[in-house]
């Protein structure tokens, strides 16, 4: 009994002259923890016994110098601790074991105490989405949604964001409601916090997302959450979804939109003035015509001030010529082609006969046979062309404008007997021969045939076709050297040009003729008087002479 009141006395006169800091130790929610007695600076040589206690009477174990630790019975404890280097060690911590803890050291001449305060932490659960709505209404308070992370300790914080930026409760728009929820049996705490968000139209795609913080661990974020916007239409909008410019047969397509969200299932459509109502965003014309040009609209079913218009024109081109076809007129008429153009537009118009380009629209004062061909007309605008053609023939009754002869191979006479006419016309030698046909191009033939003269002969060369015939002769010599082209149809050859020239030369020549015959037969009057007289005139002789020698060369010519 002394002993034990000696022991009574130490401990009292110790609490009452020591003074110690609390000491504090840290234990993560479920591990095992080791708590020193003394920060371990207690030398066992020393001690005379330990205790372990906590809160005022609550005991632990004690151990003995040379001793085994006894164990209490508290129900709390006595299956979760042990002594190690007068350390106390406690598995499977728990909140409860957030408490102060005493090391109480007997030492031969001194009871020492030495409290420590355990602080249990728990990282809290990844935050959680619940009660989760989909779609927002502008301009309406809406719960978005809960945000909730459960087993902390201390209790995690909750901060909601927007496309990364925090929300803070502002009375108006945004409110922000926490609670924190302790659990009875496990004592961690649960945070919960709701969103309720009025939103604006700015907020279509806004990503929100809610962030749970705690001093042991790292920021935790949810995933984003994208929310339907739901607003009034303001606007609609009409387009035309075909592409254009557009022609008549094509089908044209209207789209009508609306800014509202959602948008309407169905709109008026406003075709030609007729009011039509569509179960959907499109209305498509079909086999348009010029008459379809216009402006058309749209708008919404439930109100028709809200209307959209747009402006469609259906392009169209008509071509006319005055005539068309096969045209057939005779050499030397005239021909006057018009042609009509009725377009939406400014058209273009172009001219081709074959593959040549024209300058302007054929027009004829005086037909010819190279003015016979295919003649185009091309017209085009705004993507539309059209192309109006015509035939033009022009006929003659066969002209041969020259007859020539050349000479050919040895003994051989090369005949040419050039015409003009159309249709073509067949040709006709008034002796036998080689015949060969040129190319006709533009009316004109040139008919070509080879002979061998058995002595001075006249060759007539006939053509006709339908319209008619003409001939014409030459006078052909078996001499090699007769190379000479008749004189008549040597000016032929030169005066193909105009039958005027050709009238002229002849006069010219008969001219000549007249006055040479009148000099001759005043030469010989005045010869036959000097003769009477006796006179002698020189030269006389030589001359008629002369003049006989050419009239003879005209005659074999």
């Amino acid at each position: 009994m002394h002993r034990i009141a000696l022991l009574t006395c130490l401990l009292t006169v110790s609490l009452m002259n020591q003074v110690s800091a609390l000491e504090t130790v840290t234990s993560k929610y479920g591990d095992t923890i080791e708590i020193p007695c003394n920060n371990g600076r207690v030398v066992e040589a020393e001690v005379t016994f330990v205790k372990w206690k906590y809160d005022k009477d609550g005991n632990i174990l004690v151990k003995h110098r040379d001793q085994n630790a006894t164990v209490s019975n508290d129900v709390n404890y006595k299956n979760r601790v042990s002594i190690k280097d007068f350390s106390l060690v406690i598995t499977q911590v728990a909140m409860a074991d957030q408490r102060t803890f005493t090391c109480m050291v007997v030492v031969e001449e001194d009871i020492l105490e030495y409290p420590v305060q355990l602080a249990i932490y728990k990282v809290p659960s990844q935050p959680q989405i619940t009660n989760l709505t989909t779609v927002m209404a502008i301009g309406k308070p809406t719960t978005l949604a809960q945000c909730r992370s459960e087993g902390a300790n201390p209790a995690g914080n909750i901060t909601w964001f927007k496309n990364k930026t925090p929300l803070v409760t502002d009375g108006a728009a945004i409110k922000i409601t926490t609670n924190v929820d302790v659990d009875e049996e496990t004592g961690l705490s649960t945070t919960t916090s709701t969103l309720e968000y009025t939103a604006v139209k700015g907020d279509i795609d806004a990503k929100f997302t809610c962030q749970v913080q705690h001093i042991k661990s790292a920021n935790m974020d949810s995933s984003p959450l994208v929310f339907t916007v739901n607003y009034p239409t303001e606007r609609v909008n009409l387009q035309v979804v075909s592409q254009g410019p557009f022609k008549e047969g094509d089908n044209v397509t209207l789209k009508c939109t609306a800014d509202g969200n959602p948008p309407p299932s169905s709109y008026n459509f406003y075709i030609n003035g007729e009011e039509k109502t569509v179960d959907s965003s499109t209305y498509t014309l079909t086999s348009v015509t010029r008459e379809n040009t216009g402006e058309y609209k749209c708008s919404l079913v439930d109100n028709e001030d809200i209307v959209a218009s747009v402006p469609i024109t259906v392009e169209y081109l008509d071509v006319v010529l005055s005539s068309t076809g096969k045209i057939v007129k005779k050499l030397g008429e005239s021909l006057e082609m018009t042609v009509d153009v009725k377009a939406s537009g400014a058209p273009q118009t172009s001219w081709k006969k074959g593959n040549a380009k024209l300058n302007s629209l054929p027009k004829f004062d005086k037909l010819t046979y190279s003015d016979s061909g295919v003649y185009e007309c091309i017209v085009s605008m705004a993507g539309l062309k059209k192309t109006q053609t015509f035939e033009l023939v022009v006929e003659g009754s066969p002209v041969i404008k020259n007859l020539i002869k050349e000479r050919g191979e040895g003994m051989t006479k090369v005949l040419k007997c050039a015409a003009e006419s159309f249709p073509k016309p067949t040709v006709q030698w008034s002796v036998n021969g080689s015949n060969v046909e040129s190319a006709s191009e533009h009316g004109k033939v040139t008919y070509s045939l080879t002979i061998v003269p058995n002595g001075n002969l006249t060759v007539s060369c006939t053509v006709s076709n339908v319209l008619g015939s003409d001939i014409k002769s030459i006078n052909v010599s078996a001499l090699v050297e007769d190379v000479t082209m008749d004189k008549q149809d040597q000016k032929d050859e030169y005066s193909d040009q105009t039958i005027l020239a050709v009238g002229i030369v002849v006069g010219l020549m008969l001219a000549v003729l007249a006055i040479g015959l009148a000099y001759w037969l005043y030469m010989k009057k005045f010869r036959q008087g000097s003769w009477k007289t006796g006179e002698k005139e020189d030269g006389s002789a030589e001359e008629s002479k002369k003049l006989e020698e050419n009239q003879s060369q005209k005659a074999d010519v």
